[in-house]
């Protein structure tokens, strides 16, 4: 049931291996690639609990060591300190350029461990082992890493691509169902972006995935990768077209930050939200019909997703506040605000001329009491 996606990047081209009983080959694969015989493990409390045994036992089994450093879980740690931490842990290591890292963890741990894999010894070759959903099919593709600043989210970070990504779609038989729904919302986003046909099979098969069908996880991941290492293909520094991938994530960040990047609200259920806004900002304007953002609303809803602003717990700013936030988006060029909004489900396109009022009305209607 293993699938393979080759992301062809000149010089620094990788695969993307995808599927169940992938830690077990994880030592095979690694061991491949020579250097040390020494391994580096940077993962978190929750996943080394579950996974990190079973992965060491599988290095072992390939005749490499290992170490492993295990951060706390959850989004604060993709901070300045950590960072600090795993730079200093990994040159104590006596880390060299050849050898490789594993980042085995969910998108805070890839995000985290890829940043310091590329400002170590000007960089140093790394390996992506995503155990949430969410960072199989997003974050652990693409080469893009950071970390968070109190100014906003990713603001500091840089391109280093990994040398490979082993997705083990067993392990999201233990993700809790809040976090693979959240996961889900990257998913989703794929389909809304640029596959209405992979939508309307996500509308059928997406039950049946959230409940175990492992065959079902296999083809979204795989479908979701081989859009992303296309996308990343052609735009890996996201010069343009790789923006499509941000549809969301400009309300996203911004209700992120609001909620101190807290599990009042994780990141793929923000990415949702901001799915259902900017589906429902290009209704507004003209650009799609209304029964776009209503079925995108649907879908989600019956997914058991967060769908709406007032879906988040507790206070949130007013919409000019928001507005601020979102003004510190990574996709803001000359002071000018990029969105991705969409002609219709699968037809998004990136575009600046939204006029800040028909924004601010969107939020204030977000927030008005229902």
């Amino acid at each position: 049931m293993q699938t393979k996606v080759h992301v062809d990047l000149p010089g620094r081209a990788y695969d993307i291996h995808i599927g169940p009983g992938l830690i077990a080959d994880a030592g095979a694969h690694i061991a491949a690639f020579g250097g040390r015989r020494h391994i580096c493990i940077v993962t978190d409390e929750n996943v080394a609990s579950l996974h990190l045994p079973a992965l060491q036992g599988a290095l072992a089994a390939a005749g490499l060591t290992s170490d492993a450093l295990v951060l706390p879980a959850g989004e604060a740690t993709k901070c300045w300190a950590q960072l600090e931490r795993v730079v200093e842990w990994l040159l104590a290591q006596k880390v060299e350029r050849r050898d490789c890292i594993i980042a085995f963890g969910g998108g805070v741990i890839g995000d985290l461990a890829g940043f310091a894999a590329a400002i170590l010894r000007r960089g140093v070759r790394f390996v992506q082992m995503p155990t949430s959903l969410l960072a199989q099919v997003d974050s652990s593709v693409g080469g893009k890493t950071g970390i968070n600043s109190p100014h906003g989210k990713n603001l500091v970070g840089a391109f280093h691509q990994p040398a490979l990504v082993l997705a083990d779609t067993d392990l999201l038989g233990t993700l809790p169902r809040r976090d693979f729904l959240a996961g889900y919302g990257e998913v989703v986003k794929y389909g809304l972006l640029g596959d209405a046909d992979f939508f309307d099979w996500l509308e059928q098969a997406a039950p049946g995935m959230a409940a175990g069908d492992m065959a079902a996880r296999v083809r979204a991941v795989t479908r979701s990768c081989e859009m992303k290492a296309g996308i990343v293909q052609r735009d890996e520094t996201e010069q343009g077209e790789r923006a499509l991938l941000n549809l969301g994530h400009t309300f996203c960040h911004a209700l992120e930050q609001a909620t101190g990047y807290s599990d009042r609200l994780l990141h793929g259920e923000g990415v949702a939200i901001g799915c259902v806004l900017a589906f429902e900002l290009s209704a507004r304007l003209g650009l799609c019909s209304q029964e776009d953002p209503s079925r995108v609303r649907a879908h989600l809803r019956d997914m058991g997703m967060k769908v709406d602003i007032a879906d988040i717990k507790g206070d949130l700013p007013d919409a000019d506040a928001l507005l601020d936030l979102m003004a510190q988006d990574k996709k803001v060029q000359d002071g000018q605000l990029r969105f991705i909004l969409a002609r219709g489900i699968g037809q998004a396109f990136i575009t600046s001329d939204v006029p800040r009022d028909k924004v601010r009305a969107l939020l204030q209607d977000a927030l008005s009491p229902r």
